[in-house]
């Protein structure tokens, strides 16, 4: 039996561990991107899609520009560089999609504005546990680890449901 190991192993490329890591925050920010606007009352489904999808980019932009500023002062930046990291922290990005995509395909459900909060929600939480899984399968965790890694994030993931349902009242 594997021992449980926080580390990756030596297959998994800082690529790949970059990726999901990317994913599992872009996740938990389209899932805080949500509970803010689902704070704010009833607004058109287009607004929080755009919204959901431009602070995704933002936050791209802002961790690609975090990520050379040090190397900047140190002189190695270039733009294949800049590039290769605005593709590695694309996933940023992608994580918002399908909450966007949610919202973009509830009137097929017929929801309230609640209802549309709870269904983008539920979609960018379901994204941060499967892209946490995925990514402590892929670095070889043992299962415990895997499990270990979705159920923290479900724990992280509820305390935004927590908050979320505390604003509501």
């Amino acid at each position: 039996m594997r021992e449980a190991s926080y580390e990756a192993s030596p297959e998994a490329s800082e690529e790949v561990r970059g990726d999901y890591a990317g994913a599992v925050y872009g996740s938990l920010l389209a899932a805080s991107v949500i509970v803010g606007a689902g704070s704010l009352g009833s607004f058109p489904r287009l607004h929080l899609i755009i919204l959901l999808l431009g602070t995704a980019v933002v936050f791209w932009a802002a961790h690609v520009f975090a990520s050379h500023f040090g190397a900047r002062l140190a002189g190695r930046l270039s733009w294949r560089v800049i590039r290769r990291t605005a593709r590695a922290e694309r996933p940023i990005i992608e994580a918002a999609v399908p909450p966007a995509l949610a919202v973009a395909v509830s009137p097929l459900f017929d929801l309230g504005p609640q209802g549309i909060i709870w269904l983008a929600l539920l979609t960018a939480l379901a994204g941060q546990v499967g892209w946490a899984t995925v990514a402590a399968y892929r670095a070889g965790a043992s299962r415990r680890m895997m499990a270990v890694a979705g159920v923290v994030n479900l724990f992280l993931g509820l305390l935004i449901v927590l908050l979320k349902a505390g604003l509501q009242h």
